[in-house]
């Protein structure tokens, strides 16, 4: 990796920590002014919602981890999420690359 190619990815690096530090910030910001996924307000919206059956909840199901609190669960599904998608990214990068 050249020392250009090295500065661009350390800079990528630091903004998606910053970003993902963030995350608890921008979730309480959500909260404060009433958000609501716009999927969700279609489905009730709809009557969809009335239907709904959970069958698969997800490991971290609405960006948080059960058991952990709003912000605490927040960061962490985030430092996992930015995790995995730099893991894949990056290791797809490298498959191409070649």
């Amino acid at each position: 990796m050249s020392a250009l190619d090295r500065s661009w990815f350390l800079k990528g690096l630091a903004i998606l920590l910053v970003l993902t530090l963030l995350a608890p910030v921008f979730g309480w910001a959500a909260g404060q002014v009433g958000y609501a996924e716009p999927l969700d307000n279609a489905a009730e919206a709809t009557g969809a919602t009335d239907a709904a059956e959970t069958i698969n909840p997800g490991l971290m199901p609405d960006y948080g981890v059960p058991g952990l609190g709003s912000a605490s669960g927040t960061l962490l599904a985030a430092l996992v999420g930015t995790g995995l998608t730099l893991v894949l990214a990056t290791g797809m990068g490298r498959v191409l690359a070649d």
